[in-house]
């Protein structure tokens, strides 16, 4: 006889995974990490290095790896910190720290996949660090050639690494195994950047120049810009990797694009001036914080419109979101 048990089992194990699913937001003014429900109820939260900037799950997304860069903004003073903060998600606490010595103001970070290493990109020096987390130590440095080193992201293989050279309006690529250095001339004030499925071409969000900038990996040259609205500082793209979604601060929007056609394709009107922007493994929804106003806007991406805004606890300041 035919049994409806298995079948029941089953479809209550994965809604109760779809009820596991939950959001993780770093606070930049709180120097913690919050762990919170879809709408927004607050969990747990854990405290790392002062002032963290960015964060970078491992490849198994067991971990996280938290830039604390010990400044609030770039255009701030200060000494700042040196360390990467690692959290345990599951776990859900601070489980060590890597000591980034003398470099200082780690700001950008992001991970190969393949070997696990972290890119660190550090504003005092500017420099970029690849850093071995399991080791917990540096294992190389790079000089960018530029001012102000922000945001950073591996190349097709992690063959090459892009740092953001936010003072200088270039990005710097970076030969990892050889050591040279290839500054590109982008916009005033790049920031986020993200590659394309196919590793041809790599999108940096340009700040003050109104575009985003597309380099082609192979040449190390820019060969195009996408005009935008106001204020693009982060930069994601939807699994099709037809979609570029950014976030316009100077705006307080959410814009998107066509990186077939590379025009603007639509907008989305926030509350506040979003600082970051991510987007979900299903690419059906885009997070933007906007850390002023202690609010992270959820951003329907196939509707483009803005879906449900949650408000978190005050002083918390919220920066990059990640859907766990």
């Amino acid at each position: 006889m035919y049994s409806t048990r298995l079948p029941l089992l089953v479809l209550a194990a994965v809604t109760s995974l779809c009820a596991q699913k939950e959001l993780v937001i770093l606070h930049k003014a709180a120097s913690s990490l919050g762990f919170y429900t879809l709408d927004g109820a607050p969990q747990t939260v854990v405290d790392v290095g002062k002032h963290p900037h960015e964060m970078v799950a491992s490849a198994d997304g067991g971990l996280l790896y938290i830039t604390d860069n010990g400044t609030m903004r770039i255009e701030h003073a200060g000494e700042g910190g040196n360390t990467v903060s690692i959290v345990d998600v599951r776990a859900r606490k601070k489980i060590g720290e890597i000591s980034l010595g003398e470099y200082r103001r780690p700001h950008g970070i992001a991970i190969d996949s393949a070997t696990g290493r972290l890119a660190v990109s550090c504003e005092r020096p500017d420099r970029l660090l690849i850093v071995d987390p399991a080791g917990r130590k540096i294992v190389r440095t790079y000089d960018t050639k530029g001012k102000t080193s922000h945001m950073v992201a591996f190349g097709p293989g992690a063959k090459w690494a892009y740092v953001s050279n936010s003072g200088s309006g270039n990005v710097a690529a970076i030969d990892l195994a050889g050591g040279g250095v290839q500054l590109i001339p982008t916009g005033a004030r790049p920031e986020g950047s993200v590659l394309a499925k196919d590793g041809r071409h790599l999108y940096v969000a340009n700040r003050e120049a109104r575009s985003v900038s597309i380099i082609d990996t192979a040449a190390n040259a820019k060969v195009g810009d996408i005009p935008t609205g106001n204020g693009p500082v982060r930069i994601a793209l939807t699994p099709d990797g037809k979609t570029l979604v950014y976030a316009l601060i100077h705006d307080r929007k959410v814009e998107m694009a066509d990186t077939a056609t590379r025009k603007v394709i639509g907008q989305v009107a926030l509350g506040g001036a979003p600082v970051s922007l991510s987007v979900s493994a299903d690419g059906l929804r885009a997070y933007a914080s906007a850390e002023e106003d202690n609010k992270v806007y959820v951003v329907s991406i196939p509707d483009r419109k803005l879906s449900k805004t949650l408000t978190l606890p005050a002083g918390t300041g919220p920066d990059p979101v990640l859907e766990w």
